[in-house]
């Protein structure tokens, strides 16, 4: 399936969660938002939610700075 990836394609496997996704980006230790369709995602839910082809996805992810 193909999503739309901060403005990107991106191709996953069907049956994809939001989960799948930060693992693949190598994202599953860092901080980050995640938006698919203008709705934000609680982390909390990653493992549940399935994302569909065409979707809008953003990741926008936490640096530290001082």
């Amino acid at each position: 399936m193909n999503i739309l990836l901060n403005g990107t394609a991106h191709e996953l496997p069907e049956n994809s969660t939001a989960r799948d996704l930060v693992i693949q980006l190598g994202l599953a230790d860092k901080r980050l938002a995640m938006e698919v369709n203008r709705e934000i995602i609680p982390r909390t839910t990653y493992q549940e939610h399935l994302l569909c082809d065409n979707d809008k996805v953003e990741i926008v992810h936490a640096i530290g700075g001082g």
